[in-house]
């Protein structure tokens, strides 16, 4: 669906652009690991959102935050993207925050910045390290219950291959990654308050 966002945002980024290309790109891919609601409307006629607040609007929007030159055009443009299916606040807000962050990282914004504005705008609890939620964290697939967990992996990482080893709370047991020195003493000093 990254890719399907992508395409739409070319086309014109306007609400059929997005609906159609989600439904193109679907259905040439069927087995890609969409959920039971997203993969009954790509197979369906029905042009409607059905009001999800699945994670799946926050995944497919990496290329909104890349595509456009204002945090504002950015924000809207991932409301449209989501709303076409994810169209509860939530899956509106997780596909917001999601493009928000990677505009503001792009845009030369520190992760100090970036963590601020997230729980400013979003109202996301970023404050417990992966350390902290790691023991009690189970599958879930809401953005509630996964976008600010993986906007703090991000936030935790040291750069870019961090970002992708930083194992996800959501993988199991952190036990089978290893952990960067300051990972493993929870929130870098730079992410702390007071």
């Amino acid at each position: 669906m990254t890719v399907a966002v992508a395409g739409a945002l070319m086309k014109g980024a306007q609400r059929n652009d997005f609906i159609d290309a989600m439904k193109k790109y679907g259905r040439l891919y069927p087995g890609a690991g969409y959920g039971g609601r997203f993969r009954a409307w790509l197979f369906s006629d029905s042009r409607e959102p059905y009001c999800s607040w699945d994670n799946g609007s926050a995944m497919r929007t990496a290329a909104v935050g890349w595509y456009f030159g204002s945090l504002e055009a950015t924000r809207r443009a991932a409301a449209l993207a989501a709303g076409m299916t994810h169209d509860h606040p939530e899956g509106i807000k997780g596909a917001e925050s999601t493009a928000s962050s990677i505009f503001l990282a792009r845009t030369g914004h520190t992760k100090n910045e970036i963590w601020a504005y997230v729980e400013r705008e979003f109202d996301y609890d970023l404050s417990r390290s992966l350390v902290e939620i790691r023991p009690g964290y189970r599958f879930h697939v809401s953005c509630q219950e996964t976008v600010p967990q993986a906007i703090t992996a991000f936030l935790e990482s040291a750069d870019f291959e961090d970002a992708i080893r930083t194992p996800s709370p959501w993988a199991g047991t952190a036990t089978r990654w290893p952990q960067s020195p300051a990972r493993s003493r929870g929130r870098p000093t730079a992410f702390r308050s007071g």
